[in-house]
């Protein structure tokens, strides 16, 4: 019997999309006790896009897939299959995949959606791949999207100012030269942290009801100061575990491209690994915390700016609500 040997994936194209309006800090100090100083000293944040009424999570994703199948001059009905990344879906149920699924036209492809908050692009990455790299499927499509804006509490000055809506799209498939391709990832679930960042209304334990409502279990509701201290330290764990098994040192790294929570975090962690300077993608300034969005945004930045380029390094990481982490690491294809 031949020895199955497994196929390495690749992106080979990123789309993009964030709504028009914006929402900047000088329109929230309008709104809560704020500031814009005090907004960018403890974010980075200085605006975020936010959605139309009537604009849902799953128009984001088709506009974001859209721009990466025509820079990979594909059909949608040339995919095999597309996943959802997302935590704010359109409803509960069908699957926001359906729902893009039927909006791009993209007949005989199957899909589902993955939550896994703000690491939920990585993870969906990694399940995309994993298609790949059996053989099944040749063209996967990869979306990280979320409204945020439609589950945040605008009286609440410790989430109201952090969040943002967009949404990124990639294509996968399988690598022409093993060099340029997903190399490795780790990923994990604390469970433990889940009462420090989540929603706790609309689910089977809490389903919808005018005491729901009232008591703002349909908001997030988040301990920030509990999710800062555990997004630094795990990412940097499993950061150095990644780089360390894969023989690689921080200096290695061309390109990396961090979950936007939090300029402080992301400066924190990239300091302590002993990463370039130069080498740091941040872009929250202008996008808040886009959630599954965020990642494939500043893959978005990175190109845009010329500091993405053919063969280079590329280090991913994300710590969500659950917890959840996940790291990537990965040679850019294109």
């Amino acid at each position: 019997m031949s020895e199955f040997v497994r196929a390495r994936a690749k992106i080979s194209a990123l789309g993009t999309y964030v709504p028009p309006r914006l929402l900047t800090n000088a329109d929230l100090e309008k709104m809560v006790e704020t500031s814009n100083d005090w907004i960018v000293d403890r974010t980075g944040i200085r605006e975020r896009h936010m959605v139309e009424k009537g604009m849902a999570t799953s128009d984001l994703a088709v506009e974001a897939s859209k721009a990466a199948l025509a820079q990979r001059g594909l059909a949608p009905d040339d995919l095999d299959a597309l996943i959802v990344a997302t935590v704010t879906p359109d409803m509960l149920f069908p699957s926001t995949a359906c729902l893009v699924q039927h909006k791009l036209g993209a007949k005989g492809v199957w899909g589902f959606d993955l939550s896994a908050a703000c690491s939920a692009f990585v993870y969906a990455l990694q399940t995309g791949a994993q298609f790949i790299a059996t053989g099944v499927h040749k063209k996967v499509l990869v979306i990280g999207a979320d409204v945020m804006s439609s589950i945040i509490d605008y009286t609440d000055r410790a989430t109201c100012v952090i969040f943002g809506d967009g949404a990124g799209a990639v294509i996968l498939e399988p690598a022409d030269d093993d060099a340029l391709s997903i190399i490795d990832f780790i990923h994990e679930v604390d469970g433990s942290g889940g009462c420090a960042l989540y929603m706790p209304g609309g689910g089977s334990l809490h389903p919808s009801t005018h005491e729901t409502v009232d008591k703002k279990m349909h908001y997030v509701h988040q301990d920030g100061q509990a999710v800062f201290k555990f997004a630094i330290r795990k990412q940097i764990e499993l950061c150095e575990k990644i780089l360390e098994r894969n023989g690689l040192k921080a200096t290695d790294v061309d390109v990396f491209i961090p979950h936007q929570a939090n300029r402080r975090i992301i400066t924190a962690t990239a300091d302590r690994l002993g990463l370039r300077p130069e080498s740091i993608i941040i872009n929250i300034d202008r996008y808040g915390n886009t959630t599954a969005g965020t990642i494939p945004l500043a893959m978005g930045t990175a190109l845009e700016e010329g500091r993405l380029k053919k063969g280079d390094l590329v280090l991913l990481a994300s710590v969500g609500a659950g917890f959840t982490v996940g790291v990537t690491l990965l040679r850019w294809a294109y």
